[in-house]
């Protein structure tokens, strides 16, 4: 059964790709570029309920280990340049598929945790209050 209130609610892949609220999708998520607001300035909604943990780097670890290492290999196979033209290359791309999409994926865990109202410890969907 749908509430009234969540047939309306915008998509959670929108608004957490955008850092905007869940609930709303006007105010921001992020005060900074990791840091979560206390509450969405805009309809209230209070950001303690979201716990994305460590979620969001592990998925960021396992693509940019997968982009890097792969790259790495066949650059390695291919060309055999010499370790400091690796360590030219890589850190970059590193700190660029490390970093990008870390704000991305935080945002989306967020979003999707608010849209199926996950909590921990619990088996059941609740009334949200």
């Amino acid at each position: 059964m749908i509430e009234a209130g969540r047939a309306a609610s915008p998509s959670p892949f929108v608004t957490g790709l955008s850092g905007r609220c869940p609930r709303c999708g006007k105010g921001r998520l992020f005060d900074g570029f990791l840091a979560l607001r206390e509450r969405c300035e805009a309809c209230g909604l209070d950001y303690s309920f979201a716990d994305p943990g460590d979620g969001p780097a592990v998925f960021v670890m396992f693509i940019a280990g997968f982009i890097v290492v792969g790259m790495a290999l066949l650059v390695e196979v291919k060309y055999a340049p010499p370790l400091w033209v690796h360590a030219i290359l890589w850190v970059p791309l590193i700190l660029l598929v490390t970093l990008a999409p870390l704000r991305l994926i935080k945002g989306l865990l967020i979003s999707l945790q608010y849209h199926h109202d996950a909590a921990e410890g619990r088996l059941d969907r609740g009334d949200r209050a």
